[in-house]
């Protein structure tokens, strides 16, 4: 048989490879979620199990300490009914469909490497490999961020355990002093607490500082802005045919802006020994 001239056979092979290529990505995709619904079942499971746990030796003990009387009879069935709570939300978060754990991180890495193999056989032109860069860096920026945010809630809240548990403390020893309870001593305790959270939570989270910084990251902001679109300041000696050009400088300027930020925002997130020291803002 005469072979055509338009069969181009190299042309279909790399054609097929990049759609192999292409839904093995897709592959490591699903297995990627797959994984990650079986970790947020598992983490549901614990938590679940953690809190029953600690109901039925709540109930335990409590029965134990007060076992000549009835007085834990109703803690016995709040603890019960929290332990049913937690068994009914076990099944329900329960997927029988889903593999386990190990499975799916075994068919994850089997997959990934499949894709690996793939990539060392593929040579994408240089411009093709860069787009391909461009996206995965989103990617990876967006788990950065999301970790960071993360972390950061964890070591919120913890501090914020600290400080409230701490000021709770000062406040429940000056009422335990033996000494008969008044509406005066009652509130000018209270007032003493709140001032004592508020001056804690204002020295760790900075809020005066956060808030001068982003007013002064928005200004620069607008004013680049403006400044663009009047053609006045850096931007006055580009020409109306150059629009290309002044876009890009204020697209250069407007990042170096957002980087500053940045940078002022990881110095605040920084404990008070370790941050280098930075401008206060103007009372």
């Amino acid at each position: 048989m005469v072979r055509s001239l338009d069969d181009d056979a190299p042309s279909r092979l790399e054609g097929a490879g990049r759609r192999l290529l292409f839904d093995t990505r897709n592959d490591v995709r699903a297995a990627e979620a797959l994984l990650s619904r079986r970790l947020m079942i598992n983490r549901a499971q614990r938590i679940a199990l953690t809190i029953g746990v600690a109901a039925i030796m709540t109930a335990a003990c409590g029965t134990a300490l007060t076992w000549e009387s009835s007085r834990f009879l109703k803690g016995d069935i709040i603890c019960g009914a929290v332990v049913v709570l937690c068994a009914a939300a076990v099944l329900i978060v329960t997927d029988r469909s889903l593999k386990s754990r190990h499975e799916l991180e075994a068919e994850l890495k089997e997959t990934r490497e499949s894709l690996r193999r793939l990539n060392a056989h593929e040579h994408p032109p240089l411009s093709e490999r860069r787009l391909l860069y461009r996206e995965d860096v989103t990617g990876m920026v967006e788990q950065f961020q999301a970790d960071s945010r993360k972390y950061r809630r964890v070591h919120n809240i913890l501090q914020s355990l600290i400080i409230i548990g701490s000021a709770a403390t000062t406040t429940i020893a000056a009422l335990d002093t033996g000494k008969q309870v008044t509406w005066q001593s009652v509130s000018l305790t209270g007032i003493s607490f709140a001032i004592t959270l508020a001056a804690a939570f204002t020295g760790y989270y900075k809020y005066r500082e956060r808030s001068f910084f982003l007013q002064q990251t928005a200004d620069d902001i607008e004013k680049e802005a403006n400044a663009v679109a009047l053609g006045i300041g850096p931007y006055s000696e580009f020409e109306p045919a150059q629009d290309q050009e002044a876009l890009k400088l204020f697209t250069q300027r407007v990042e170096d802006l957002r980087n500053e930020q940045r940078r002022r925002q990881q110095q605040l997130d920084q404990p008070t020994e370790q941050a280098p020291p930075a401008t206060p803002p103007p009372a």
